[in-house]
């Protein structure tokens, strides 16, 4: 049993401890949660004032936004009248049901302030510039989905405070010329603001902008190491 627990650990972990730069190195390309990241890194590419770490806080709020958005939907059902009803449920009723929609809804704020201060440092850095035109339309696509997700949370609660703002943004979709009516016909489900909007909200609150999330910031990440790491390589610096 024992020999078989040895084995079974040795197939997981392939090497020793990285008590090398040859260890660290192997270490780094044979973890699969690991080699997005390049095995070695300048000192100063790392420093806090380089890039404030706006990106990582970013995805942490993310991370924490999906551990308690998970949690939360154990308590909630996305149906009219349920919705509200639940939302008071866990308000007054659930134990730590407050702290998990304060934490939840906080996260969401601090992600759409840190996801724009990235943008904001890496435009006035000039980390946008060749060869990096496509991870910035990345990272594009990642603002937009950051403000969708909270965008599309908004209606969830089902108070009147999630009806006028979806209210007004669905309106406003509708005012885009040639193709708004149909975006706010796919958004709501039909014309008005009713049980379809709720589960359709839903859907892309819960599953699918989450999911274009994950693989945008994977990609994201994999484009670094690719481009060179943090700073531009020196061939590539104008």
């Amino acid at each position: 049993m024992r020999e078989f627990l040895q084995r079974f650990y040795r197939s997981i972990v392939r090497h020793g401890y990285p008590d090398s730069n040859r260890n660290r190195s192997l270490v780094v390309f044979t973890n699969f949660f690991l080699h997005v990241h390049p095995t070695k890194v300048r000192r100063r590419a790392i420093e806090f004032r380089r890039t404030f770490y706006l990106g990582g806080l970013s995805a942490g709020c993310f991370f924490i936004l999906v551990v308690t958005g998970v949690l939360l939907m154990f308590y909630y059902r996305p149906s009219v009248p349920q919705a509200y009803h639940d939302m008071k449920d866990l308000q007054f009723t659930v134990s730590v049901g407050l702290f998990l929609r304060n934490l939840h809804r906080w996260a969401a704020h601090t992600m759409v302030a840190l996801v724009f201060a990235h943008m904001a440092v890496t435009f006035f850095r000039g980390a946008y510039r060749p060869p990096r035109e496509f991870n910035w339309v990345i990272g594009v696509f990642l603002l937009v989905t950051t403000i969708l997700l909270s965008y599309t949370g908004y209606l969830l609660p089902w108070d009147q405070l999630a009806y006028w703002a979806v209210t007004v943004g669905t309106n406003m979709a509708e005012a885009v010329p040639l193709v708004g009516r149909q975006v706010k016909m796919v958004l709501l489900g039909g014309h008005s603001i009713n049980a379809n909007a709720l589960l359709r909200f839903y859907v892309l609150h819960c599953v699918v902008l989450p999911l274009a999330t994950v693989v945008g910031i994977s990609v994201h990440i994999w484009r670094v190491r690719k481009d060179g790491g943090i700073h531009l390589p020196p061939a590539a610096r104008p």
